[in-house]
């Protein structure tokens, strides 16, 4: 496993350590990997809903080309959008 100084605020070093303090982690370390992967997951949603959004669009556009509309609003098909990224 690769070695890595970090500098953190204040408020964020108290955190880790209080973390590591009421035991939910062995050390600081932990807290960070942790801190790490909820992170990579966050992205990752992110880019999975900017990709559906896309395609979403994609097609709503090829629609209109094609003379075909939708009766719903902007933030019906965002709803829908991320109901179906949260479901993927």
């Amino acid at each position: 496993m690769a070695t890595m100084n970090v500098s953190l605020p204040s408020e964020m070093a108290e955190f880790v350590e209080h973390e590591v303090s009421r035991g939910g982690y062995s050390s600081s370390s932990e807290v960070v990997r942790e801190a790490l992967r909820l992170l990579q997951h966050d992205k990752a949603q992110q880019a999975e809903k900017l990709a559906i959004l896309r395609r979403e669009l994609g097609a709503g556009v090829e629609a209109a080309r094609e003379g075909r509309l939708s009766e719903k609003s902007v933030g019906e098909v965002l709803d829908d959008v991320l109901r179906e990224a949260s479901e993927g």
